[in-house]
């Protein structure tokens, strides 16, 4: 068992496809802190409304010298039309075997109409300059998130 990715520690490291089939790595962002937020599904409400907040705080969010870099099981081609809908201005990766929200504990048991099935946990994870993680978010509400995390930063 992977130890607990909690704050203080050091962020796990990955390297996940872009829409564009790019591998991007977490040692790419040396020297940037990094908004790492995994969410279940391209174009679904909640969803939607998550990333249209880090849309709309995205500048206040470079301004601390941060990047966003969204997570899910999502194909390449599903977060390029996801981008293209709502103008996303940040990185949507795919975790396909959903490897990265596994280490990340982004990945369990979820309840949806009383059905249990396993999926993204919805969760942000802030990471400092030198890769430490220093705030956590689990259980994350869509609405108002970004927010929330750009005060953090």
């Amino acid at each position: 068992m992977a130890e607990e990715v909690r704050e203080g520690t050091k962020a796990p490291g990955f390297a996940l496809p872009d829409p564009s089939g790019q591998k991007v790595k977490l040692s790419d962002f040396a020297g940037k802190k990094v908004v790492l937020y995994f969410y279940p599904k391209d174009d679904t409400p909640g969803c939607t409304t998550e990333a249209c907040g880090f849309r709309e705080a995205h500048d206040g969010i470079t301004a601390k010298n941060a990047v966003v870099l969204g997570v899910s099981p999502d194909p390449a081609k599903s977060h390029e039309a996801f981008i293209a809908k709502f103008g996303l201005p940040f990185t949507l990766l795919s975790d396909g075997d959903h490897k990265v929200a596994e280490t990340y504990g982004a990945w369990g048991e979820r309840s949806m109409y009383g059905k249990k099935t396993m999926g993204i946990l919805r969760s942000t994870f802030l990471i400092d300059e030198r890769g430490k993680i220093f705030r956590v978010f689990r259980k994350v509400k869509p609405e108002g998130h970004a927010e929330e995390v750009l005060a953090a930063l």
